[in-house]
């Protein structure tokens, strides 16, 4: 398929062509192909991304002074205007990123329901008398930001962009959307979406670019008020140091080792479901893919058996093969990273129970096959790093307290799954566990309405929820002497 979607950068409504006029191409993973050229946006994009934001929230604009309710609409209408182009994001995602249309569309459904929920909230947002001392009234409001920056990743390029733009939008802020150079196309749709629901020029914008130039600029900006960052542990690290030397706030959704830990008492056909979903989804490209499965040592082989053979029977194919269950990696330097890793994994002494490699029938695309490791130690550099492939490493363990351990025995913190019958278990387990989110017999999952962050070096800050709410305004105090 020939894309024809949009190539150029949105800024302040219009489409316009990079100041710095580089373009750069998208490929698709499946192929190895060229399947878009775009233009890639300069630090002077990036000022003038800003500064449309900047002039959309200035005091007496269509934005700020609309009824709540009516900026309400325009979430509801964004939503429609997505679901009308569903289809065609889906492809379009598919052909960019590599997932298969399957998971491709839940991701863009995930954004029209997102839209849905913030468009509800946008009458809801309220602050509250205080009781205090004395002749006086006392309350406390919540007030936008104002210009909101999003660098979005790579895995989830619509739904991640989605996830942070809804709730800024609905909180009565402007947004200027920076997505990955790897998958830049389906943020555009956001441009679309804006033009075609009838939103006020400059409260969104979308301009692509390099990490390097483009993020930077956006994350070191003075204008900006506040950074949403969805990315590597790494990378977030040096977004909050450059928004720090202007006191940005941010919200920081990072890494992940995600444990599922297995129990003897759950429902090993469901498990092994569960864990075969939470690893091998979108390749293993999630910050949430539950890459670690802690199982006890007398449902081992039953467990590790099942998903070995979930893992050989997944269907491996392109964007556009509706068979497909298991797409490509992003990129040749992904899938060279995730055999590094899985090479690294053997020489510390793991055993490869399936996969291990690219598979044999394809001689094209970034394909690596889905790999269980079992004999793995939580001291393993397998069960360290973020591999963000499509590898999952077995440890063993005995009893609750010492899966605990082992679950929280990692820098990460991000969400964690427990499986089991068991309700003492299910809440001991779940109390012991430091990490941001923890799902019982289902893995992974999320909703709009549901906090999603993580602890430790997966983030800091909410996205979704009512906390989401709370990171993208901000508390006015004011006391009134009636005295």
């Amino acid at each position: 398929m020939e894309y024809s979607g949009p190539t150029e950068l949105f800024i302040d409504g219009e489409w316009v062509d990079s100041e710095g006029g580089e373009l750069f191409d998208t490929i698709d993973p499946a192929t190895e192909d060229v399947y878009a050229t775009v233009q890639k946006a300069s630090a002077d994009d990036v000022n003038a991304a800003v500064a449309a934001g900047d002039d959309a929230m200035s005091r007496g604009s269509e934005w700020t002074t609309m009824a709540p309710s009516e900026r309400g609409e325009l979430l509801r209408d964004m939503a429609e205007v997505i679901e009308e182009m569903k289809d065609e994001i889906t492809l379009v995602e598919s052909h960019d990123n590599g997932k298969t249309p399957f998971e491709a569309g839940m991701e863009v459904q995930m954004v029209i329901d997102t839209f849905r929920y913030y468009a509800g909230w946008t009458d809801k947002i309220r602050g509250e008398e205080n009781p205090i001392p004395g002749q006086r009234l006392n309350y406390t409001t919540r007030e936008s930001l104002g210009v909101t920056g999003h660098i979005v990743p790579w895995n989830y390029p619509f739904q991640l962009a989605g996830r942070s733009l809804a709730p800024a939008l609905a909180c009565g802020n402007t947004a200027v959307v920076k997505p990955s150079s790897q998958t830049p196309l389906s943020a555009l749709y956001y441009g679309l979406a804006a033009e075609k629901a009838g939103l006020p020029d400059g409260v969104v914008n979308v301009i692509p670019g390099s990490g390097r130039e483009a993020g930077n600029a956006l994350a070191e900006h003075d204008d900006v008020a506040h950074i949403a960052f969805t990315g590597s542990t790494g990378v977030g690290k040096n977004v909050m140091e450059k928004a720090a030397q202007n006191v940005t706030g941010v919200t920081l959704e990072l890494g992940g080792k995600g444990p599922n830990i297995v129990f003897p008492d759950a429902d090993i056909e469901a498990a092994a479901n569960g864990v075969h979903y939470g690893i091998f989804m979108n390749a293993g490209q999630m910050c949430w893919a539950g890459s670690r499965l802690l199982v006890h040592e007398d449902v081992h082989d039953e467990v590790v058996d099942a998903v070995v053979d979930g893992a050989e029977s997944t269907p491996l194919g392109s964007g556009i093969d509706d068979d497909a269950r298991m797409g490509p990696v992003v990129s040749k330097s992904q899938q060279k990273e995730v055999l590094g890793y899985i090479q690294t994994g053997v020489d510390e002494g793991a055993t490869v129970a399936t996969g291990g490699g690219v598979p044999e029938d394809k001689d094209q695309g970034y394909f690596v096959e889905p790999t269980v490791l079992t004999d793995v130690t939580n001291d393993m550099t397998v069960a360290r790093e973020e591999i963000f492939g499509p590898v999952l490493s077995v440890i063993t363990f005995e009893d609750r307290e010492e899966v605990i351990e082992i679950a929280n025995d990692s820098p990460y913190g991000l969400m964690a799954g427990v499986w089991t019958n068991d309700l003492s278990t299910a809440h001991t387990v779940t109390d012991g566990l430091n990490y941001g989110m923890v799902s019982v017999n289902e893995y992974p999952v999320t909703f709009p309405q549901t906090p999603f962050g993580g602890t430790k070096e997966s983030g800091s800050g909410r996205e979704q929820g009512t906390e989401a709410i709370h990171e993208y305004t901000q508390a006015k105090n004011v006391n009134i002497n009636l005295g």
